[in-house]
């Protein structure tokens, strides 16, 4: 099968398309032909050097997450079908014409959803709803606050948050991304690009999505409501929080929460999809069931339940150093997709 293949740490041009071994689904795994697979910082940070593969993953070949139609079927299998539409998340190796999954992990594409669509699903989707529901415990009146609110991750927890009934402010460095957030449910967006976010505050804030990191660790303290919770996601401005004071935790009761979805077991990613494809994935698009309770996701208050991936561009799976280099450029609103 052909995969894109890092040859060593560096630049873009590390980035190859190469001829490697077709997988094997061994018994309780499916093989999916990938239609469509989207791109993540972390494999930016792979590329680099920085962020190794967890043990049993591709050390070589990125990709986090997949799209496409299950091909053939392990031992043992019973849930799914040859020809079925997949998705889900990997550890690595989505970056090539076919993946291998256990069966448990992988949920249904949503009907008449093109591949390229729903391969921006299960990264931003999966950790955001997690971020916000199991870690945050977000409950219908709360404010959130997302940092990098133009991300992947940023617009899934914008529309999650909203039909869980919270209010929404959210943080960008552009005010012309911010502007594009509020079709998504955006209460409020913060320019940081002059002033720090902490003196723009205008709602309330309990719970926090951050992927911002040490330097932002005080201000998110500063903003938050007694008994406020703090989700850390990343650091993509470094893991160190020189100017930390650590009695507000202690004073105003918060919770400071670390999470990360890549390196979880199969048991961990099978449950966070069987939770995501009963409580979730029911409310995209076409799929949308009316006849859904919304206290499934806490106490929502949104009257259109409906959700929605968002792309920024899609590029071929043969032109993956131009996606590379977009996904620097730090231009879009939404995920960057590599298709085949």
């Amino acid at each position: 099968m052909r995969a894109i293949v890092y040859t060593a740490a560096g630049g873009p041009e590390v980035i190859a398309l190469r001829e490697v071994p077709t997988p094997e689904p061994g018994p309780g795994q499916i093989r999916v032909r990938v239609g469509a697979s989207a791109l993540n910082r972390a494999d930016i940070l792979q590329r680099k050097g920085a962020y190794p593969a967890p043990s049993g993953w591709p050390t070589d070949i990125p990709g986090l997450e997949y799209a496409g139609a299950i091909e053939a079927l392990g031992t043992g299998v019973t849930r799914w079908r040859v020809g079925e539409g997949v998705m889900g998340l990997v550890g690595g190796g989505a970056h090539a014409e076919f993946v291998v999954v256990g069966e448990q992990e992988a949920v249904p594409v949503p009907p008449g959803m093109i591949w390229r669509d729903a391969a921006a699903i299960p990264e931003a989707f999966f950790t955001a709803y997690d971020a916000l529901s199991t870690r945050a415990r977000v409950a219908g009146g709360e404010g959130v606050l997302i940092h990098a609110a133009a991300s992947g991750v940023g617009t899934a927890a914008i529309q999650l948050a909203k039909v869980m009934g919270a209010t929404v402010t959210g943080t960008s460095r552009t005010k012309a991304k911010l502007e594009q957030l509020h079709e998504l449910g955006l209460d409020a967006g913060i320019d940081t690009s002059k002033r720090p976010f902490r003196d723009q505050i205008v709602l309330p804030v309990h719970v926090i999505l951050d992927v911002l990191g040490g330097p932002a660790f005080a201000d998110n303290l500063a903003v938050l409501s007694p008994r406020g919770r703090l989700v850390l996601l990343g650091f993509l401005q470094g893991p160190v929080a020189p100017d930390a004071n650590l009695d507000v935790i202690l004073r105003k009761r918060l919770e400071v929460i670390g999470t990360v979805m890549r390196t979880r077991g199969p048991e961990e990613r099978a449950a966070l999809a069987a939770e995501f494809r009963d409580r979730v994935l029911p409310r995209f698009g076409a799929h949308v069931r009316t006849d859904l309770p919304m206290q499934s996701m806490g106490t929502p208050v949104r009257s259109d339940p409906t959700l929605k991936p968002v792309v920024h561009a899609i590029f071929p799976m043969t032109d993956a150093r131009a996606a590379h280099e977009a996904m620097e450029r730090n231009e879009g609103v939404g995920k960057i997709v590599l298709a085949w």
